[in-house]
């Protein structure tokens, strides 16, 4: 078996990368455009296995500064955001990721499975090693992988939970009847906003598979003001991302828009895989947002939106459980597997392990 490490996937032959990886819409055009982007926070990295000249393994990986205080909320983690202003570096501890940067993990072997992961995993330490990351993380896998993974649990590596994701399967023919399948409680709450907002204003929703560079600067803005109030700290997107995705990848790409008056004021990027949805990412205009109940009526729009185009499953991502609950998600467990580069910091690692329980800080209804 032979292993190869790339910096740009553009590097692998995509027939090479699609003939191994999972077949989802954050595949190969998705990765070609992150490596055309310019993240401050990340380094990509690339792993294909192959056994002569046939491709039997590949993985993506990254390479970022874990913030230590990822886990803290309130007082505590204000204080944390105005150290970092003044000594950026301070709590971020270089680390090495197999993954993605903004969904699930995901490996690809049609070779023999533990051989491809043993190989992979001495790929990253070696690479760790010459980039002085402190730690291997392979990040937000989900239970398929369980079976896999039981190897790098033998390997010293910590399982830990992440957060999990959110999905709905989607079983019924209109919104009607997807409120019958909602509890009395929950449907009569939805019932009540949705009510709030036939009384609001006229919003222009637009649909479309491509966005310019002036459009995405405007919902590169809306990004921002929500990644203000996440408590969590998320990875900050380059301004032109959402251009740049919708130009390499049309076929997978939705953008919703969503404007009063001309005045964009939220907006949704979704991606879509044969008949699965995956909602990426969101932004409002918060001088509205509440006022209209603008999350709601964001919400609604995509699950007609899916019904009336065949899909079968809808993926909202991480975080707002109690609310995901309510509209009828359900939870998607996912898993981190972490190991520390230097056996001398195991004990440390160990005990911040035990700390950074992402159900603290986000917990499940």
């Amino acid at each position: 078996m032979q292993i190869k490490l790339f910096r740009k996937i553009a590097e692998i032959p995509e027939k090479d990368w699609l003939s191994v990886f999972p077949e989802v819409a954050g595949s190969y055009r998705f990765f070609a455009a992150l490596d055309r982007l310019d993240f401050r926070q990340f380094r990509f990295y690339y792993l294909m296995a192959y056994e002569k000249d046939t491709p039997v393994g590949a993985a993506s990986l990254f390479l970022m500064d874990f913030q230590l205080d990822m886990g803290v909320r309130g007082i505590l983690k204000r204080c944390t955001r105005f150290l970092k202003k003044i000594f950026p570096r301070l709590l971020g501890v270089k680390t090495l990721f197999c993954g993605s940067i903004s969904d699930r993990g995901r490996i690809g072997i049609n070779g023999n499975p533990a051989e491809v992961l043993d190989a992979f995993v001495a790929a990253m330490e070696e690479l760790a090693k010459k980039e002085k990351a402190k730690a291997i993380v392979f990040k937000d896998f989900d239970p398929s992988y369980d079976r896999l993974m039981q190897r790098l649990l033998e390997k010293g590596f910590l399982r830990q939970k992440s957060l999990p994701s959110a999905v709905m399967d989607i079983t019924f023919s209109d919104f009607d009847a997807y409120l019958k399948t909602l509890s009395p409680v929950s449907r009569q709450g939805l019932r009540r906003k949705l009510k709030k907002i036939s009384g609001s204003p006229h919003f222009d929703l637009e649909v479309t598979n491509l966005v310019n560079k002036e459009v995405s600067r405007e919902m590169h803005g809306l990004y921002l003001e929500t990644l203000k109030k996440a408590e969590i700290e998320f990875e900050e997107l380059p301004r032109d991302y959402f251009a740049v995705i919708s130009r390499e990848m049309p076929e997978s790409n939705r953008c919703f828009l969503w404007r009063l008056e001309g005045r964009l004021i939220a907006f949704a990027q979704c991606f879509v895989s044969g008949s699965y949805f995956v909602d990426y990412y969101l932004g409002f205009d918060y001088a509205f947002a509440h006022q209209y109940n603008l999350y709601y009526l964001r919400f609604k729009a995509l699950l007609e939106w899916c019904m009336s185009n065949g899909m079968q499953a809808y993926e909202m991502g991480q975080s707002s459980y109690e609310i995901k609950r309510r509209l009828g998600f359900k939870f998607l467990p996912l898993s981190v597997y972490a190991r520390p580069c230097s056996k001398l910091s195991l004990p440390l690692f160990k005990f911040y392990h035990r700390f950074l329980t992402f159900e603290r800080f986000e917990p499940l209804p």
